[in-house]
């Protein structure tokens, strides 16, 4: 059984619905989840996981979000090396560059191995995006 634990940032709800969809669907497939706000998180959350799941909504210019999530990753950034990583989030425009941007960080600053192109969801997850969420925490426990 895969150890999957979701560690995210959420201002107005849409990343924390995110993220519960995303515990669903790696739970359906038999993973152990841990869902975590990045305030509870520690470095431990991560060297303790097979996969871990880090989820911000795209803040101001196209960027994580800044005051939580991006000091987190900072402070884990010896134990992110070689751990496999899946990227998540909301935004409410753009075009998703702040995923990219994310990913492109996570895999050269702090050697992380990214194992998925990310997923974002524009505003709330609802419809089809709902089951991208669960779709995601599906192939995490996979």
């Amino acid at each position: 059984m895969k150890k999957v634990n979701i560690i995210y940032w959420s201002g107005t709800g849409n990343t924390e619905a995110m993220a519960s969809l995303i515990s669903e669907g790696a739970k359906e497939k038999g993973a152990d989840v841990a869902l975590l706000n990045v305030a509870e998180a520690s470095n431990d959350d991560i060297t303790d996981a097979d996969i871990v799941a880090l989820g911000s909504p795209a803040m101001g210019d196209e960027v994580i979000e800044e005051s939580e999530m991006e000091p987190f990753i900072e402070s884990a950034a010896d134990v992110l090396k070689g751990k496999k990583v899946a990227l998540f989030g909301s935004y409410g425009w753009g075009s998703g560059q702040w995923m990219e941007d994310w990913t492109q960080k996570m895999e050269q600053d702090y050697g992380a191995d990214v194992i998925n192109d990310g997923l974002i969801v524009n505003e709330a997850p609802e419809g089809e995006a709902e089951e991208e969420c669960r779709d995601f925490g599906r192939d995490l426990a996979n």
